[in-house]
């Protein structure tokens, strides 16, 4: 299989899953008018924050506004990427994509925000991811 096709096929895969596990939109969430979601649970960091984390290694991911995602690697290992600026419509529509040739999702690369339900759909917008710092969670209320 020539590299364009895995890269290809990754995207697809990976649109797919991110897609499907960002699904639940957040019921009852209190929004500032700035993006940030009331009930973001806290993190601890663990670790160095790293610039990439291997795309076979995410199990994972949960929007939790329009400003952070964390990410679930093997295991119960979560990294938490804050965004540099806001991704208006992340946090409601909870359902992003992206395309990358590495087999890593890096800081450098950019999601695109979907529509997640009814309406048009489509692209929202695209904005750029910052880097993954490895976190311990606070309980975690929303599944």
């Amino acid at each position: 299989m020539s590299a364009l096709r895995i890269a290809a096929l990754l995207t697809l895969t990976t649109t797919a899953a991110l897609s499907l596990s960002a699904c639940a939109p957040g019921a009852g969430a209190k929004w500032a008018a700035n993006g940030h979601a009331a009930d973001v649970p806290a993190a601890t960091p663990t670790g160095k924050a790293v610039s990439c984390i291997p795309i076979t290694a995410i199990r994972e991911s949960r929007v939790r506004d329009d400003w952070t995602i964390d990410f679930r690697t093997g295991g119960d290992t979560w990294y938490r990427s804050s965004l540099p600026y806001r991704c208006s419509n992340l946090g409601f529509e909870r359902a992003f994509s992206y395309s990358t040739s590495l087999s890593q999702l890096c800081n450098v690369d950019i999601i695109t925000v979907f529509r997640n339900g009814g309406g048009p759909t489509g692209p929202l917008g695209s904005c750029g991811l910052g880097m993954f710092q490895p976190v311990k969670l606070a309980k975690d209320t929303k599944k």
